[in-house]
């Protein structure tokens, strides 16, 4: 008996949406799938961040708006662990916690969803004035630059909230921009108009990726969730938690970035914009990384000496060599922006945000 047999019930913490059920119930069927025997119990809980939806989120101005909840949680023993989308979760995760899984990741891209006014249109073809809802930064800045002609408008609540609202008859919403991966999770790709690719919006740090938390310090749920680990995405999430970490940035300012692995080399595009989207700040750095043969050995550990985590990552079943190369890939194009002046851009537009009404 392993060390992921000896707990009868397994309670996993998740918030309360319809995608956040739909996201905890798909890794729970993945472990089911390892361990038939083993019972999950769904512990559900509101977010700070789920709570109030009367302000945009950079407004609300906290790290861990769709977090701390579950975090406490985990932190008082009332749950063993807990999925989140990993775009929510900050780069630094409070004492004692940790990454212990990150899962394949779905489409990264952003999603557009036009109203069915507009539905055979692109961005780009839709009238002078239409409205975009988002509540993101990263978006509202690259649509400002790069399709000056549309006006953006804040857009809260859920994926159901949304479309809801976009539907409305009355409704002013000529499209909504969204995550490509909860439409999919959703069963909701027909709604899909238009993926925006790299070229054209730049993603969130994360997206499309979900992470499970847990203590640091639970052996027994780090055994469990170690086979969950898809090596690709953990590296390419880790270099881009990097960036972000090094940045010092969060939803109060417009970072955004795309990255892929191929062979062994791992690229990265990260960027930083103005509220307005009229300046950018932006570069691509890629890096050669040392990836053990695929040949279903694990990779070695000092077995003296418990390996570090990198941006809150526990290394699991990817190799401890490969996440250093791809967390200081992220330090280092982050480290080159600041030197074309990123951190001004980030704090001219965090200043703009708390003196707007």
């Amino acid at each position: 008996m392993n060390g992921a047999e000896k707990r009868d019930v397994i309670r996993v913490g998740s918030r309360k949406s319809e995608l956040a059920l739909i996201q905890t119930k798909h890794v729970i069927q993945s472990l089911k799938e390892l361990h038939p025997k083993k019972e999950f119990e769904i512990v559900t809980m509101n977010t700070k961040g789920d709570k109030i939806l009367d302000k945009s989120l950079p407004k609300i101005g906290e790290k861990s708006l769709f977090t701390e909840e579950l975090e406490i949680a985990l932190e008082n023993d009332r749950i063993d662990f807990v999925v989140h989308s990993l775009k929510d979760m900050p780069t630094t995760l409070p004492a004692g916690m940790a990454l212990g899984a990150i899962l394949k990741r779905e489409d990264p891209r952003d999603a557009v969803v036009m109203s069915k006014k507009f539905k055979s249109k692109k961005l780009s073809s839709l009238p002078k004035g239409s409205i975009i809802g988002t509540s993101s930064l990263r978006r509202s800045a690259q649509l400002s630059r790069n399709m000056p002609h549309l006006k953006i408008q804040n857009i809260r609540g859920n994926l159901n909230t949304r479309l809801k609202k976009l539907d409305d008859e009355n409704g002013s919403y000529a499209a909504i921009i969204l995550a490509a991966a909860g439409l999919k999770r959703m069963g909701w790709e027909d709604r899909i108009s238009q993926l925006l690719e790299p070229e054209e919006a730049l993603y969130a740090i994360g997206q499309g990726a979900l992470g499970v938390e847990c203590r640091e310090s639970d052996w027994e749920i780090r055994s469990l969730l170690e086979p969950l680990f898809d090596v690709e995405t953990t590296l390419r999430c880790v270099c881009e938690r990097s960036f972000l970490k090094t940045l010092g940035g969060g939803c109060s300012a417009p970072v955004a970035v795309s990255s892929c692995l191929k062979k062994n080399e791992l690229t990265i595009t990260g960027a930083v914009w103005s509220l307005d989207g009229q300046t950018l700040v932006t570069n691509t750095s890629k890096s050669k990384l040392y990836l053990p043969d695929d040949d279903g050995e694990p990779p070695r550990k000092c077995p003296y000496q418990e390996p570090r985590l990198y941006c809150s990552v526990i290394p699991g079943k990817v190799s401890s060599i490969s996440l250093l190369g791809a967390e200081l890939l992220g330090k280092d194009l982050a480290k080159n922006l600041i030197e074309k002046n990123a951190l001004d851009v980030m704090s001219q537009a965090r200043d703009e945000i708390l003196n707007s009404k």
